[in-house]
């Protein structure tokens, strides 16, 4: 058995996706649940590319290849999941925002949170301040998160909560921003409700602002 889950670990560090998908079905089949490939290989096989990454030793090609090894085993187990009942934890609306075109680090932290069990929308890269708004009104996340890269898009979180606020929607959802610039003092002062350094620490953030919002 654990054969199966160190491979599926080293395949997703080498981000060798054709392997990795052999060996979520090989596990399947041989009766391993499909969160145990999850959180016993894949998640920390990606944790693992995320601390390599900040230390230096990888680079954003190699998360890249173990994001897309991930995401093809993601589409296997996805269902599976949702069929032993891994139930929905919340909606999380996801987007970089205008005047940013980075995604690997919005695109990880969604696999991370596909794999926590949240339903996640992506909006994609340079969403404006009107597509959040509608993304909001339409899907009634639980959570919206937004993602800058660089310092000189920052500010748009300011005029995302100031859009979010005109519309009547900021006290029904809980905000969380992220990315390489951002600091847990400038989500204060945008008054954002989260602020997480990476993948990992985002899907704990999150479970703990929706726990907190619902009074448990």
């Amino acid at each position: 058995m654990t054969d199966i889950l160190k491979e599926m670990y080293e395949g997703t560090m080498a981000g060798n996706a054709p392997r990795v998908l052999e060996l979520t079905n090989l596990g399947l089949a041989e009766g391993m649940t499909p969160e145990t490939l999850l959180f016993e290989a894949l998640i920390p096989a990606l944790e693992e590319v995320g601390a390599r990454f900040e230390r230096g030793d990888y680079f954003v090609p190699e998360m890249l290849i173990a994001g897309r090894a991930m995401n093809g085993a993601l589409d296997v187990l996805r269902p599976l999941l949702a069929d032993t009942g891994a139930e929905t934890i919340g909606t999380f609306v996801m987007g970089t925002v205008k005047g940013d075109v980075h995604d690997i680090g919005k695109n990880l932290v969604n696999i991370m949170l596909e794999g926590a069990g949240f339903n996640v929308i992506d909006l994609g890269v340079q969403v404006s301040p009107e597509k959040f708004v509608a993304a909001v009104q339409e899907h009634k996340p639980d959570i919206v998160g937004m993602s800058a890269f660089l310092t000189t898009t920052m500010p748009m979180f300011k005029v995302n909560m100031e859009e979010l606020t005109k519309a009547g929607l900021r006290d029904d959802v809980i905000v969380m921003v992220g990315g390489a610039p951002v600091t847990q003092e400038y989500a204060d002062v945008v008054g954002a409700d989260g602020y997480a350094a990476d993948a990992s620490t985002a899907v704990r953030m999150a479970k703990s602002l929706i726990a907190a919002k619902r009074g448990k």
